[in-house]
C-alpha cells in the first residue's frame, strides 16, 4: 500500500474508490494472517524494520517508475551493483569476517549446494529477472496498477511453505489469504480500467513533416493518416 499512497500523494495518481476499497480489503486480510500469528510473531523493533523495508521499496518503485528506462533490464541490472556494498559493511559489522571466510571456504562441501542454487535463484531470478520485469510493469502501467499485486508475497510465501515445508495453514489464515488475493484483484481492476496518465501509454512511431522527411515521434493516435 505505500507505494500507491506515496504515488497517490507525491505524484498526484488519481485513486478510484474501489481501487481504495481492495486495498482496504487486502490490508484486512494481511491483518487477519498476522493476529493469526501474533503468537509466534517477532518483537516490535523487527517488525518496525520490516514496515521500514517496505517503505523504502515503495519510494524505489516510484524512482523506477518516474525513471522510463529503455531497458528496464539494463535498470536492474545497474541497481543489483549497489546493494553488495552496503550489505558487505554490515555482514563485516555484524557478523565478523572470520564467519565470511569460513562460509566462503565450505564452497565445495556437498551441503553447499542448496545454498548455492538457492543463492543463484535469487540472484537470477529473483533480483535480475524479477527487477528487470517488475521495472518494465511500473513504467509501463504505473505503481498504481502494478503495486498491489505486491501484496501477495505473504500469500506465496504461506501457499510455497505448505506445498514444499509441510506448514500447516490455519482455517484464519486461508480467510486472510483469501481477503488478500481478493483486495488485490478489485484494486488492480480499477486501477487498470482507467485511462489517463497511468494508462499504457501508445506505442510511438516516426511522423512524416511536410517536406517528407521523418520528424519527432509521435504516439500512433496522434500521427494521422
Amino acid at each position: 500500500p505505500f507505494t500507491v499512497i506515496l504515488g497517490a500523494l507525491l505524484l498526484r495518481e488519481r485513486l478510484r474508490p474501489a481501487a481504495v476499497l481492495g486495498l482496504l480489503i487486502a490490508c484486512g486480510g494481511l491483518g487477519i494472517v498476522g493476529l493469526a500469528r501474533a503468537d509466534a510473531a517477532a518483537g516490535a523493533l523487527p517488525f518496525l524494520l520490516v514496515l521500514a523495508g517496505a517503505l523504502a521499496w515503495a519510494v524505489g518503485n516510484l524512482c523506477t517508475a518516474q525513471a522510463h528506462a529503455p531497458n528496464p533490464l539494463h535498470l536492474a541490472l545497474w541497481m543489483s551493483v549497489v546493494p553488495p556494498l552496503p550489505m558487505l559493511g554490515l555482514s563485516l559489522a555484524v557478523e565478523g569476517p572470520q564467519r565470511i571466510l569460513s562460509s566462503l571456504a565450505s564452497w565445495g562441501a556437498p551441503t553447499a549446494l542448496p545454498a548455492i542454487l538457492g543463492l543463484a535463484y535469487t540472484v537470477l531470478v529473483g533480483s535480475v529477472a524479477g527487477s528487470g520485469l517488475w521495472s518494465s510493469l511500473m513504467t509501463t502501467y504505473g505503481s498504481s496498477a502494478i503495486a498491489p499485486f505486491s501484496m501477495l508475497v505473504p500469500v506465496v510465501g504461506m501457499s510455497a511453505a505448505w506445498l514444499l515445508l509441510g506448514e500447516r495453514i490455519t482455517l484464519a489464515e486461508g480467510v486472510g489469504a483469501a481477503a488478500v488475493v481478493a483486495g488485490v484483484l478489485i484494486a488492480t481492476h480499477a486501477a487498470g480500467s482507467r485511462g489517463g496518465a497511468d494508462a499504457p501509454r501508445p506505442p510511438a512511431v516516426l511522423a512524416a513533416g511536410p517536406s517528407g522527411a521523418l520528424g519527432a515521434h509521435r504516439p500512433v493516435k496522434d500521427a494521422g493518416a
